[in-house]
């Protein structure tokens, strides 16, 4: 078996691929409301962060040209004065885009405003801003995705606004079959289960553990992160718009606990076969067509077979869960710790229960016959909530604690989950010995510098290889910046900030397109996203399979 991946997997959109947290106040990157763009700007030779950027970090800008000789530069505020000046430095052909290009680097201006330019040899940007609050709006506008992807609730215009308010979707009300009481598919169990709540699937009305644990990781992490760094008040109560709102509990917990407690409902009771597995996944039999609200689905729902990455997935998340919710609800962190450890002990017993790739019919698949980095991940999250020695001999004694290929040279992803462990134990206070410690620590911020070697070897810096761009590569770039946010963390080395940063110019302009790649961010953002529910094209559209 091998201990890492050795290619890319394909990804499809999962929550945690939509929605990857970046810095530790919490910033995040995903699909917001959709804005209409300006075509013209999408052919500009001068490729900027549209947002913008901080007056205190980096700016570059990227610019498609056949000239092999420095250019001349000029930032201009909106007025038309020119503020800033420079020459760029010629790059050649970037490898991934073909393109050949040059960089104009403009971080030495540390004004703020709105509506800057830039200008390359009769070329212009699209319009941005230099403040120091840019990604404040993006940051709520991310975090709501995961509202909208909420299962079994009804949505409230005075939160969603009126176009996206809905009634609550798989509750068993009429066409709904509903998820309150589900059975499973022929040969599984004998029984049905309530799974109601979770989040849907980015692209269909499935609800899939492999994603929901690492999605749930994320957004908690970046809470714990932000804690660590004294901002976690962005993250606070009334931060969101959701309906916990007010309740005395961080609103990003709030979000996360409506994953939780359908990922603990998941878990096969006790005296039934498998008990303490989790179910790999849940949706619709036959692929849901679109567009199709969650409420108007009619099609029967069924239960696919445990698996062991699944049961680790939930192991991994609950230990998290009741680590950071301890503060606020301590039965809710007692109830996840006992479903974490109930799960450590199934997945033990059946390592090797594998969702079969064949299984794709009305949803994705999400096989993984690799999961040893899912044990890994795990163990390190129940050692670091309850210091036990039998779940850090467990952490300690797995390939994955010394590999060097932990941080995949694609990033971490929900087949791929070693690293998390790896931040885990880097971050989170433990008993292991100072020397192991430090060296988990160095395998991070040397992870780290790997990727800031990739962004500075390509034209556009990105932290992912020259061929790691496939379906959901975007969340790679975006948990790529984890990783260097967290090295930022533990040393406190401004490349790493730099590098984080620069991923969020990719992200929102500063790319072989020109594009934005956050709806409604950036004067030319992407629209149209997969989506079963938001999807705009009429239901003559043929479903996909995957």
């Amino acid at each position: 078996m091998p201990t890492a991946a050795s290619s890319p997997r394909p990804r499809r959109l999962a929550a945690t691929l939509l929605t990857s947290s970046l810095l530790v106040g919490g910033l995040l990157t995903t699909p917001a409301a959709a804005a209409v763009g300006s075509d013209a700007a999408a052919t500009t030779a001068v490729r900027v962060n549209q947002v913008g950027y901080l007056p205190d970090g980096p700016k570059r800008a990227t610019v498609v040209t056949t000239a092999t000789q420095p250019l001349t530069w000029q930032l201009r505020e909106a007025s038309g004065t020119a503020v800033a000046s420079g020459a760029t430095v010629p790059r050649g052909a970037d490898t991934p885009s073909g393109q050949s290009v040059q960089v104009a680097d403009f971080s030495s201006f540390q004004g703020s405003g709105s509506g800057y330019v830039l200008t390359v040899d009769g070329s212009s940007s699209v319009p941005f801003d230099l403040r120091a609050n840019l990604y404040d709006g993006l940051r709520s506008d991310a975090m709501a995705f995961f509202h909208h992807q909420r299962s079994g609730t009804p949505f409230d215009a005075s939160l969603v606004g009126s176009a996206h308010a809905r009634p609550a979707g798989h509750l068993g009300v009429a066409p709904n079959k509903g998820d309150t009481s589900v059975p499973c598919q022929a040969g599984v169990c004998d029984y049905t289960q309530d799974v109601r709540g979770g989040w849907y699937d980015a692209g269909d009305h499935g609800k899939y553990v492999v994603n929901g644990g690492i999605s749930t990781w994320l957004m908690v992490n970046s809470f714990e992160r932000a804690k660590r760094a004294g901002k976690d008040a962005a993250l606070g109560d009334s931060s969101l718009k959701v309906p916990e709102r007010g309740n005395g509990v961080p609103d990003v917990l709030d979000e996360a606990r409506w994953e939780l407690d359908f990922l603990m409902r998941m878990q096969v009771p006790e005296g039934k076969p498998y008990a303490g597995m989790a179910f790999h996944k849940i949706h619709d039999a036959a692929w849901t067509g679109m567009p199709l609200r969650p409420d108007q689905d009619p099609q029967p729902r069924e239960l696919h077979r445990p698996s062991t990455a699944a049961t680790l997935n939930l192991a991994a998340a609950a230990a998290q869960c009741a680590r950071v919710y301890r503060a606020y609800d301590p039965a809710f962190a007692d109830r996840c710790l006992s479903a974490a450890r109930k799960a450590w002990t199934a997945a033990r017993a059946n390592p090797a229960l594998y969702a079969p790739d064949s299984d794709s019919t009305g949803g994705g698949a999400y096989g993984d016959t690799t999961v040893s980095d899912e044990f890994y991940w795990a163990a390190a999250e129940l050692y670091a909530t309850t210091d036990e020695s039998g779940y850090r001999d467990a952490a300690t004694d797995s390939s994955w604690h010394t590999s060097s290929t932990a941080f995949s040279a694609y990033g971490f992803g929900w087949a791929d989950t070693a690293a998390l462990g790896r931040l885990t134990l880097a971050t989170v206070p433990n008993g292991l010995p100072a020397a192991d410690r430090d060296r988990i620590r160095t395998s991070v911020t040397a992870a780290a510098d790997g990727y800031l070697s990739r962004m500075a070897a390509q034209g556009y810096a990105v932290p992912v290889p020259a061929d790691g761009y496939f379906w959901g590569s975007n969340g790679e770039v975006a948990n790529d910046a984890i990783v260097l946010a967290v090295a930022g963390e533990l040393t406190g080395k401004e490349r790493y900030r730099t590098g984080a940063l620069e991923t969020m110019d990719y992200l929102l302009g500063r790319n072989a397109l020109g594009q934005s790649y956050v709806s409604g961010y950036g004067e030319t953002s992407s629209q149209n996203q997969h989506h079963r529910f938001w999807d705009p094209i009429r239901a003559s559209r043929t479903a996909p399979s995957g």
